[in-house]
């Protein structure tokens, strides 16, 4: 199936080439996009898994008037080369984002903005920030509807099965592009999106390019790699120096909200520095896609805050997104204000 969302995107690109350290796995071609003006702050947006970084197609626009829009397709996704066996790990991609940044952007810097499998390749190099050791300086860190803990996850049926090497075999005799395209768009935006609807539509060449299909195995292996190392990950969040947004699609039910409240409530809310937690209302796993509108206010108030900034809805309309909670001080328990209250005999 041809797109004009899939065309226009593209057509907006180029490619660089890029071989991981080490040589064992052959150099790839990689797609990227970049929009706005050269001098602009840096912008980094990192797709997820199984789609590509035409998930930004409209929230990119609107972004790109202020910050110098960055943008690539992971290999194994989008645009880019998807070789079989190659070896695709969030090691890889951190590693690829760093040579992104610093070889073809030439910037050492820039705010990051992650969803789905991204945040995993984000707090990967949160990680390597927090260790010293940054090819690139995170400003701030934006994570969006993301299994970033996976035992409060709802991994779908289809997910299992990609991900198991038993029934993976099976799965790709059935799957195609249309298919995986059409299941992502009744289950993961809201309203569901049906055939012929130009996100699936995009979706469903995305997926044909250099025959997606092949290597979904491989790619979804990251929830292995990362369930070995989320809470590492998620403790050297805790103690990064860059401000970190939470930002939520409630309709979620595969990255459902509790995954969000979770990862705050246990390591940013008692953080230092102005972090933000936020939910958007009506707004599934794609919540870039399903309010492009309302995430990008959300990411302008996280990055600019007002002097002083009320919990509650950003604005008086229906389906607002809610800013839910700042960063703190720990407050004190109760047994500490009944002592406070009431003076020893």
């Amino acid at each position: 199936m041809n797109s004009s969302r899939a065309a226009d995107w593209r057509g907006r690109g180029g490619y660089f080439r890029w071989q991981p350290a080490g040589n064992d796995a052959a150099s790839v071609e990689i797609f990227h996009v970049e929009m706005g003006d050269p001098d602009a702050p840096v912008l980094l947006l990192i797709h997820g898994w199984p789609t590509s970084s035409m998930d930004w197609f409209e929230v990119a626009s609107q972004l790109s008037a202020r910050f110098r829009v960055c943008a690539l397709d992971f290999p194994g996704y989008g645009f880019s080369d998807k070789p079989v066996r190659w070896g695709y790990r969030l090691s890889r991609d951190a590693e690829l984002i760093e040579f992104y940044v610093s070889e073809v952007i030439g910037a050492d810097a820039g705010v990051v903005v992650a969803h789905d499998r991204g945040d995993s390749v984000a707090l990967l190099l949160a990680a390597r920030s927090a260790d010293d050791r940054p090819a690139m300086r995170i400003e701030h860190l934006v994570l969006a509807n993301g299994n970033i803990f996976l035992p409060l996850s709802n991994l779908t049926g289809a997910q299992r099965q990609i991900l198991d090497e038993r029934s993976w075999p099976e799965v790709a005799a059935l799957l195609t592009p249309a298919s995986l395209a059409a299941g992502l768009g009744a289950t993961t935006y809201t309203p569901p999106r049906k055939a012929g609807d130009p996100e699936v539509a995009a979706l469903t060449t995305a997926f044909s390019h250099d025959n997606g299909i092949a290597v979904l195995h491989e790619t979804i292996q990251y929830l292995v790699e990362r369930s070995k190392d989320e809470q590492a990950w998620l403790t050297a969040l805790a103690g990064a120096s860059f401000p970190v947004t939470v930002v939520w699609g409630l309709c979620d039910t595969v990255s459902p909200p509790r995954v969000a409240s979770y990862a705050w409530n246990e390591y940013l809310m008692l953080r230092p520095g102005r972090n933000r937690l936020y939910f958007i209302p009506d707004a599934n796993h794609y919540l870039q896609v399903d309010r492009p509108d309302a995430f990008v206010r959300v990411l302008l108030h996280a990055l600019e805050p007002a002097a002083e900034q009320r919990i509650g809805a950003l604005w008086a309309e229906p389906g607002a997104p809610l800013l839910v909670d700042s960063s703190r001080q720990r407050l004190p328990v109760a047994a500490d204000v009944l002592r406070a209250a009431v003076p020893p005999q």
